[in-house]
């Protein structure tokens, strides 16, 4: 019974630890693509106050660069994220699946020790009541 139920509780802890991941590489891609827009919004002005957007061109400005540079790096790693996040997915699916196949083994278990109790109690009626007559 003891063991049962710290299992059951170890798998509801890596279902939520794996949940976290979930949430987590999540966060990290919005916040990745938030940065990325805005260097987007800032190469776009740097662009305009310059006069040029051809990255090219020998006057195109040296922060538009390096933040196109760094924007490029965002997206890239967002992309690398979206492969963990799909790891971490099929992870937390396992887990999940470990959660619900011990607690239906609990389940199972349960009800067969209630189908038993009542014929064990039973049975020691039965011979409580030969030991006495």
């Amino acid at each position: 019974m003891k063991s049962r139920d710290t299992l059951i509780r170890l798998k509801r802890f890596q279902v939520d630890e794996k949940r976290r991941r979930v949430a987590q590489i999540e966060m990290m891609m919005a916040e990745f693509d938030r940065m990325a827009a805005d260097l987007d919004r800032e190469i776009a002005a740097e662009e305009h106050k310059a006069g040029i957007s051809d990255p090219n061109h020998f006057a195109y400005p040296t922060y538009a660069r390096a933040a196109a540079q760094r924007r490029d790096n965002l997206r890239m790693s967002a992309q690398n994220l979206h492969t963990q996040l799909d790891d971490a997915k099929a992870e937390l699916g396992e887990a999940f699946e470990d959660l619900k196949r011990a607690e239906s083994l609990d389940d199972r278990e349960r009800a067969s020790e209630r189908a038993l109790d009542p014929a064990i109690s039973q049975m020691g009626q039965a011979r409580a009541m030969r030991a006495t007559a």
